[in-house]
């Protein structure tokens, strides 16, 4: 496993900041895909899941903390690194196995073949 694609940026995350981000609305960088259903912060092991909704028929989707560019408190989003057909084309989300490392490891040779994104809207 990468553990720098699971760590949130330390421009965006970082330095005793203390938000929930479940609830915030998730904006990738060609538009809305919905929302954070839940959100860990350990280093090496941070991650968002996003709820989906109508867009991709009500599915969830896994997104390691390092493609979060840039989170808004007061207007409750997060901006991800990531276009809507690259999340749509990741690995399926799995309720029973996302925790385990053998399914983050999947999902983080997907993620990691991406650069990393610079800032909401690009990369």
């Amino acid at each position: 496993m990468q553990p720098e694609l699971w760590n949130y940026r330390a421009d965006v995350y970082g330095d005793g900041k203390t938000l929930d981000l479940a609830g915030y609305h998730v904006e990738a960088t060609d538009g809305k895909i919905g929302s954070i259903d839940e959100a860990t912060y350990e280093v090496g092991e941070s991650y968002i899941v996003v709820d989906t909704g109508p867009w991709i028929f009500g599915k969830k989707v896994l997104l390691p903390a390092s493609t979060v560019t840039q989170i808004d408190p007061q207007d409750k989003k997060v901006y991800l690194a990531r276009t809507k057909q690259e999340i749509k084309d990741a690995p399926e989300f799995d309720e029973a196995t996302f925790k385990e490392p053998a399914y983050r490891d999947r999902v983080g040779e997907y993620y990691g073949r991406f650069p990393f994104g610079g800032g909401p809207g690009t990369y």
